[in-house]
């Protein structure tokens, strides 16, 4: 088995950044729900505030290197532009050129034009939404237990960042699927 530069790049990008941001999330959300004084002990509350700090930037970290390297990194080998009058309906050009074979076709247009659009787009709210999250975790720490509107409002925040990030993932695992970086 052998990867392209371009293959590791988009496997670490999509799978291992990914990965890492979903299970940052589920720590993240099952931390903040579970902060309730009926719930803790002063001793569980010592011990689960810095391990919800330390999630939920993880989280923030992990959404702000996964939507840059996707960007910076993965992007523009997508839209690379071809050379005139390449035929963009042959299949051996897919690689190199996967925006330009995607709007080729009537059939994988809607790919690009509402998929990576929406990809490129609403990919960028996750990390703002889980800085968000982190820094309130940050102001708030113990007072999160004692606070349930903003521990509420956290946690609508990281499920909004969740959201976002799952929905640009899913559109590059099917764009990737349709015209894969080679």
């Amino acid at each position: 088995m052998e990867f392209t530069s371009k293959e590791l790049w988009t496997v670490l990008h999509g799978l291992v950044l990914g990965t890492l941001f979903l299970l940052a999330f589920a720590g993240g959300l099952a931390g903040l729900y579970s902060l309730k004084a009926n719930l803790l002990t002063e001793e569980g509350i010592a011990e689960r505030t810095p391990r919800l700090l330390i999630g939920s930037w993880v989280m923030a970290i992990v959404a702000w290197l996964t939507v840059i390297s996707g960007t910076f990194i993965a992007y523009p080998w997508y839209r690379a532009k071809p050379p005139e009058g390449l035929d963009l309906k042959d299949q051996t050009v897919l690689g190199d050129f996967p925006r330009y074979w995607l709007l080729a076709s009537d059939k994988t247009a809607e790919w690009h034009k509402f998929g990576m659009e929406w990809k490129e787009h609403v990919a960028w709210m996750a990390p703002f939404l889980a800085t968000a999250v982190a820094f309130g975790v940050v102001y708030y720490g113990a007072q999160l237990v004692r606070r349930g509107e903003i521990r509420r409002a956290l946690i609508i925040f990281f499920t909004l960042a969740f959201i976002a990030a799952g929905v640009a993932g899913l559109f590059g695992a099917f764009i990737t699927k349709a015209a894969p970086i080679a």
